[in-house]
């Protein structure tokens, strides 16, 4: 037994990392829609907006400090003021270079702009429906009946997704250049949640007033906390940063229309929501728009080490003729024979 599991760990320590890289990025919007569903419920059985935001911070700085502290002594750098100034307010923003002179620059812009028109049409266009479940089966079930929501207004939850997105997107881009000055992914992590802790606590206390708030009063409300401190922040969270130290900001970004899609099925599956054609549209222009990037990508990253690899012959021919020249102007201007007659 003890053979069976040192040989499956050690062939998944022989996956490429770019193959590691894609898993783990599905695995994570996965969690992600998990997420968005489960909160979703949480919200409908009454618990309050913030007070659910500072249990999840709370419970996920809970799980990574620790192994922060103790996994990154020797690899955590001081930390400074600037690096302070970082972690709370998302001030630094990288930009991703796209080459429009080049197929591969081409092929990102094209992808990033499919993703995108993948999820608007999912979240904007509805279209025929293409899966309504039972009434008798949507009534009859105690979960289905709590994704009913008591009103829906859907321009103010598109104003809200701008504003997520917007800010999501310079939080993606804001951990690169921060994990080159401070390498240690935890601890950057640990304290992300930490400031969200210290954020959403002085909120509270301006809008939750109520001390009942603070309560949780059904299992459901405990288990939704939970998988939000736990799963979509402390561990999607070490995901993600370890995603972004390796393929970059674009490569985690370009995800995350995926995680559009996977809401989509789990919320019909789970809430009982109709999907609609947009859904497939959306799905369809995602899945395009992802290979796109990732090919473009791949094709960049060729391109750069072709790159290199014809500095660095340029530079060994140059080294060589440098080294001749020297061995040149050293010889002696008469030639031994000479010096013997």
């Amino acid at each position: 037994m003890a053979e069976t599991s040192f040989v499956s760990v050690k062939r998944m320590c022989n996956i490429p990392e770019g193959t590691k890289l894609h898993l783990a990025m599905l695995a994570l919007q996965f969690g992600y829609a998990g997420f968005h569903v489960v909160s979703r419920l949480a919200l409908n059985m009454g618990i309050s907006k913030v007070v659910f935001l500072v249990y999840r911070n709370i419970i996920a700085l809970l799980l990574l400090a620790p192994f922060a502290y103790f996994l990154e002594k020797k690899e955590r750098p001081k930390m400074t003021l600037s690096f302070l100034i970082q972690f709370f307010l998302l001030a630094v923003i990288g930009i991703e270079q796209v080459r429009l002179n080049r197929k591969d620059g081409i092929a990102k812009m094209l992808g990033t702009l499919a993703c995108v028109a993948g999820a608007s049409v999912i979240t904007l266009y509805q279209g025929p429906t293409i899966y309504n479940p039972s009434p008798l089966h949507h009534t009859s079930s105690p979960v289905l009946a709590l994704g009913e929501a008591d009103s829906k207004n859907w321009t103010l939850g598109c104003i809200f997704l701008i504003g997520h997105c917007l800010s999501w997107s310079g939080w993606l881009v804001l951990q690169a250049p921060v994990l080159k000055k401070y390498p240690a992914r935890l601890s950057v992590t640990s304290y992300t949640c930490f400031f969200g802790v210290l954020q959403f606590l002085v909120i509270s206390a301006l809008i939750e007033r109520d001390s009942q708030a603070w309560l949780i009063h059904s299992g459901g409300e405990l288990f939704s906390v939970f998988y939000a401190g736990f799963v979509a922040s402390g561990i999607a969270f070490a995901v993600q940063i370890w995603c972004i130290d390796r393929g970059g900001p674009v490569f985690v970004a370009v995800y995350q229309p995926v995680q559009t899609l996977v809401v989509a099925i789990m919320a019909s599956v789970a809430l009982g929501e109709q999907f609609y054609l947009g859904g497939i549209i959306g799905a369809v222009l995602i899945i395009i728009g992802l290979y796109l990037v990732l090919w473009g990508k791949s094709e960049e990253k060729k391109f750069a080490k072709a790159l290199a690899l014809i500095s660095s012959t340029a530079a060994e021919h140059g080294n060589n003729r440098t080294s001749s020249t020297k061995s040149a102007l050293v010889q002696p201007l008469l030639s031994p024979s000479t010096e013997n007659v």
